[in-house]
């Protein structure tokens, strides 16, 4: 079945902000579907990816007030590509910030990958404002798990493709490709700059699908997706992604038990299914589905199906 088969219908916002959130950062947010429906965040991944106009069909817009906004640095948010105040603790208070200005007792939270992350962050820190939570290829965000992707592990299944990744990076400093990295995304250099972009981002869209889809690894390798995307990713994580290790595990019995919806797949090479099943054993009312047939993306229909099942049941659940 087509991916658009799967969704609803493309929409239109009904209105959009730009919302100051210091004396740098202004986040662009969008709303869509049903101004009295239930509120629901949808938190991109990267960090650093921003969202787009397919990201607001996972939800029926006559039981949603769907919002979605571009985090500190990425998407239609300025300055674009920014490191400075970008930090992990950044984005939790600029959710915060967003329910309160549009006046949102309580929402639900949809994150995949980084967004998942981000969400259970959030919820450790905001029980009390979360109806629900539906979270999609798990990102707990150690070390452990930034390795496999950039240092060793993932490389093991893509040997082509990582040849490709690591070619910006002179052989003295592979021990640690992030630095490495992080190195020539700060550079001064913007040729540079921008080839470690492409590079960085062309290696996430690669690995992101059972199978390798175009369409997919050409919106990473487009280049104002690529230079924040990379820049933002690579700053969190040289940094840790400004969390302690292992917090959201350790801090599990902080998240609300409420509705909550875990899914991912299989052969998820980006973030391996092994974070999702950690996570559910810590949280023992969520629901993991693990789809056979899937990696990474949203987008991959199986992933894509039981997204929309999970946001229509969720509908049910809050109202009933």
């Amino acid at each position: 079945m087509k991916t658009e088969q799967l969704l609803y219908p493309p929409i239109k916002p009904f209105v959009q902000h730009s919302l100051q959130v210091d004396e740098i950062h202004h986040l662009h947010i969008e709303e869509c579907g049903n101004p009295d429906g239930i509120p629901i965040l949808f938190v991109h991944g990267g960090p650093g990816g921003g969202y787009s106009p397919i990201h607001r069909q996972f939800f029926n817009p006559r039981l949603y007030r769907i919002i979605l906004f571009d985090q500190r640095g990425c998407g239609k948010s300025r300055p674009h590509g920014c490191l400075t105040n970008n930090t992990t603790a950044h984005l939790i208070e600029d959710m915060e910030k967003i329910r309160e200005h549009l006046k949102i007792e309580q929402w639900a939270l949809f994150g995949g990958s980084w967004g998942s992350t981000l969400s259970l962050l959030y919820a450790q820190s905001y029980p009390a404002r979360v109806l629900g939570m539906i979270l999609r290829g798990i990102f707990l965000c150690r070390q452990q798990d930034i390795d496999w992707l950039y240092q060793a592990g993932a490389s093991r299944l893509f040997p082509d493709y990582w040849q490709d990744f690591i070619a910006p990076v002179p052989e003295e400093k592979r021990d640690n490709i992030v630095q490495a990295y992080y190195e020539l995304l700060t550079s001064e250099n913007e040729i540079l700059r921008m080839k470690a972009a492409e590079a960085w981002s062309i290696w996430e869209g690669r690995t992101s699908t059972l199978e390798t889809d175009d369409a997919i690894v050409n919106h990473f390798a487009d280049p104002f997706h690529a230079f924040a995307m990379a820049r933002i990713e690579c700053h969190y994580f040289v940094h840790d992604s400004f969390i302690e290790p292992n917090q959201i595990l350790d801090q599990a019995h902080l998240l609300p038990k409420v509705p909550t919806t875990l899914i991912h797949g299989r052969y998820d090479v980006v973030c391996p299914a092994d974070q999702a099943v950690t996570l559910a054993k810590a949280l023992p009312h969520a629901e993991l589905q693990i789809s056979p047939t899937s990696g990474h993306s949203a987008l991959e229909p199986d992933i894509l199906k039981r997204l929309v099942a999970a946001t229509d049941r969720m509908a049910m659940e809050v109202n009933s």
